[in-house]
This record gives structure tokens, sequence and C-alpha cells, in this order.
């Protein structure tokens, strides 16, 4: 009986607690006209220690497409190239040959690497 009370006590504390993590994330620009046949590139800076960055691309009908998970470097995926440099805290989207079908919403997310400093824990309000 004293361990299923333990087990829904640190379940109802999982529950009323939140990871907080004390990150800025912009992209640049903020709006990109593409133009056919045109290189372009948006760049995505971070301000805390990060261990990966996921580009999305939202296509005019609504549609979430992943484009890329990378942890380091550069990685290329047919005309799209994303680099990423934790020295500088940003990470790059360069389209190349730019296409009717590049159309949509681009944006970034990036998964923090968690320190004394930059996570804890908080109560829900």
């Amino acid at each position: 009986m004293q361990t299923q009370m333990r087990v829904l006590l640190g379940l109802l504390w999982l529950q009323t607690c939140w990871v907080r993590v004390q990150m800025n994330v912009e992209q640049s620009p903020g709006v990109l006209n593409l133009q056919e046949g045109r290189n372009t590139s948006m760049m995505c800076n971070y301000s805390s220690i990060i261990t990966s960055v996921q580009w999305f691309q939202q296509n005019p009908e609504g549609h979430l497409v992943s484009l890329s998970f990378i942890t380091s470097g550069m990685q290329r995926k047919g005309r799209l190239i994303f680099t990423l440099n934790f020295q500088e805290r940003n990470s790059h989207l360069h389209i190349t040959d730019s296409q009717p079908g590049d159309s949509g919403t681009y944006f970034c997310t990036v998964e923090a690497q968690c320190s004394a400093d930059t996570c804890g824990l908080y109560m829900k309000p």
C-alpha cells in the first residue's frame, strides 16, 4: 500500500511540475521571398547550448514536413543544405535553385542541453 501511495505521489509531482529552459530562438529574415531559380538562405540563432536543430516546412496546404534533423556540421538533401555551428550558435538553411514547390513557411526547432543554469523545475500555476 505504501509503495502504491509513493508511486501516486510521484506521478502527481510530475504532473504539477514542468521543465523550464531559458532559451531564445530567432530566425532571420522574418519574411523571405523566394524567386524561382535563385539561391536563398535563412538563419536560426539560439542563445544556449543545444544538441540538435530540426528544420521544418509548412507547405501552402498546411502540411508540416520535416526537412532535416542535424546534430553537427553540414547536411545536404537535394537542393537544400543545412549547417549547424555550435560556436556561433546558429544554423542555416540554404535553398539552391528555388522552385515553386519550395513555397511555404520555414522554421527551426532546437533541442537544448540542460545544465543547472539553464534548466530547472517550477510549479505549474
